[in-house]
């Protein structure tokens, strides 16, 4: 009993591990022979062989089932969003608030018209192609390079007024300014039914029923069809979102107005919890 209850001193407890890592009066290594430790090398190897085998064929066969150009499972959003340039985000949503008098109100709104237009440069489009029919561009063939389909062009010198080539001020210094409306993509989205959608901005609100006087650019503020369906980033890879610029000409000064931009065309809802399908809805105060 008193054998059993007998404490080891740490010498004692060194030299039983060594005897337990290598038994030089049985010839075991770890309580194995080398022989079972063979055949226990050779069991995982070929376990995690086999596994990583089945995990690769999973894998292949998902892979098979994937359409490299178009995801199985889209965005539920049946009508697409749109956004607003330039994009000054409030507490409460979109305010776009500047003083005509102080040009450090509304330099940074201009810079950032200037910023978002650099992907729409002649020389950033060069991928792109002249497209002149309005009518949708459908393609069933990877015409374009490197095994993909063509793209229009579309250039911030067909924002005429609002491209910010003629004015780089876009107008904000004479209390006119411009914004740049801009659909979000939806792939082999037919809008319009076949007639090309258009902008069309309004007050909201008390000021519902006065009308608003703006201009549109390009003419009458349309998306043209021939940036119509989008087939994806890997079959367009230089795709470009087609825009529509708008320029207030009548903003009374020192008030602040709620305006929304909608999109107009078949195929395009509105859902009056969401400011930004199919339109897209912002506070608007020019002070002098």
């Amino acid at each position: 009993m008193a054998t059993l209850n007998e404490k080891k001193t740490c010498s004692e407890r060194m030299a039983d591990f060594r005897r337990f890592v290598w038994n030089p009066e049985t010839k075991l290594f770890m309580g194995r022979s080398l022989i079972n430790w063979v055949w226990i090398s050779l069991y995982y190897l070929a376990f995690y062989v086999v596994m990583s085998g089945l995990f690769a064929l999973s894998i292949y066969c998902l892979m098979r089932t994937i359409n490299p150009y178009e995801p199985d499972y889209q965005d539920q959003l049946k009508s697409p969003g749109v956004t607003l340039r330039p994009d000054v985000y409030g507490d409460r949503g979109l305010r776009i608030y500047y003083n005509v008098s102080d040009n450090k109100t509304w330099e940074g709104l201009v810079t950032t018209l200037h910023t978002f237009l650099t992907a729409y440069t002649p020389a950033a489009q060069h991928l792109n192609i002249n497209c002149t029919n309005n009518t949708y561009f459908i393609q069933d063939t990877f015409d374009g390079p490197n095994n993909t389909k063509l793209s229009c062009k579309f250039t911030s010198d067909m924002l005429q007024n609002c491209s910010g080539i003629t004015d780089p001020t876009f107008g904000y210094p004479e209390g006119k300014p411009c914004f740049i409306i801009k659909m979000n993509r939806i792939i082999k989205f037919y809008p319009g039914n076949g007639t090309a959608p258009r902008v069309n901005c309004t007050y909201v609100g008390e000021e519902e029923s006065r009308p608003l006087d703006a201009d549109y650019y390009p003419g009458n503020g349309t998306f043209s069809l021939h940036y119509f369906p989008y087939y994806g980033k890997k079959a367009q890879p230089s795709y470009s979102n087609p825009l529509v610029a708008v320029k207030f000409l009548n903003i009374t000064r020192n008030v602040e107005f709620k305006i929304v931009c909608k999109v107009i065309g078949a195929g395009i809802t509105f859902n009056v919890h969401d400011p930004y399908e199919g339109k897209v809805e912002f506070k608007l105060k020019i002070e002098d």
